[in-house]
């Protein structure tokens, strides 16, 4: 028999993208409300509650509140959003880094935001190795696609061709650097300095390391990328790649993808270093993991439905 999935915010754009992914498949059954009924709490209460697995695609205020709304103890759930991302109780939604097995096994998982996925899946194993210390403060540049913004920055980018570049997160303390310190095993918060440039979709992140003000202890390149290949070995989502490109292009035409590239570059005399991790915001960074946790946790394949 079909599980049926409940999607609470499913006019948004990862909720449109996880529908997308699940259409057609035989093993769930989308539980959807009309227009009218998706913003009414009593129809909204039926379906979490009703459903096996609901997915949260909402701001944090809305799924606490949703989280609330659900009295039905067999509910799972996914959070979306970026409420529960650090908060006891809840499995981490990064398979690769906290294990396929414990996010099987969880009632509530809160799936990454874009931007921690790649800093977490580029530090996490080095610093758990001991291969990067976990005192150093580093530092997070990263560029996205616009519609990691949601509705409103879609459409002042698509209604103001002008727009080149946006940094924004100037007052530091980005809701998302919690997650980025907790998940990739830090003792101090990274600085975090995202941008957005005029393309849909697709994020270029990078963490630089001054390799030599790191101390001795630090491993060499070449041991950080074997050790990176060696965490996600096997893995058809995420590929450690062994160039160093003479550059990385974010297209404007980028078609979704569920994968992830990951780069480790460095100088010819080995002092300085590049983290370089290549991903679709609205796929691995978004929809896509969703899918994927949603795979592991109805004990399916974690690639069914993924776009590879």
């Amino acid at each position: 028999m079909s599980a049926k999935v409940f999607i609470d915010g499913a006019a948004g754009t990862t909720g449109l993208e996880i529908a997308e992914r699940l259409a057609g498949r035989s093993e769930f059954d989308l539980v959807t409300l009309s227009e009218e009924r998706r913003k009414d709490d009593e129809a909204r209460a039926e379906a979490l509650n009703g459903a096996d697995f609901v997915i949260l695609c909402l701001p944090d205020d809305a799924a606490r509140d949703a989280v609330g709304m659900i009295e039905n103890p067999r509910v799972r759930v996914i959070d979306a959003s970026s409420a529960h991302r650090t908060s006891l109780g809840w499995t981490y939604g990064l398979p690769e880094v906290v294990g396929a097995k414990d996010v099987a096994a969880a009632g509530r998982v809160s799936n990454p935001g874009c931007y921690p996925t790649g800093f977490i899946m580029l530090l996490a194993p080095l610093v758990r190795a001991g291969f990067l210390p976990a005192d150093w403060p580093y530092v997070c540049h990263a560029v996205s696609g616009y519609s990691g913004g949601g509705k409103a920055l879609i459409a002042r980018f698509e209604d103001d061709p002008d727009i080149a570049f946006r940094t924004y997160g100037l007052a530091l303390g980005h809701k998302h650097v919690p997650e980025m310190k907790k998940h990739a095993g830090l003792s101090i918060a990274p600085v975090f300095a995202p941008s957005v440039v005029p393309a849909h979709r697709g994020m270029v992140l990078e963490v630089p390391l001054p390799l030599e003000a790191m101390g001795d202890t630090v491993a060499d390149p070449e041991v950080m990328r074997a050790a990176l290949a060696q965490a996600y070995g096997g893995s058809p989502i995420v590929t450690v790649r062994d160039d160093t490109p003479g550059e990385i292009l974010l297209r404007r035409s980028m078609e979704p993808t569920d994968t992830i590239d990951l780069y480790v570059c460095a100088s010819i005399d080995r002092r300085q270093a590049r983290l370089v991790a290549v991903l679709d915001n609205l796929g691995k960074g978004a929809s896509g993991a969703a899918v994927q946790n949603l795979n592991l946790m109805a004990g399916l394949d974690e690639t069914t439905g993924l776009r590879l």
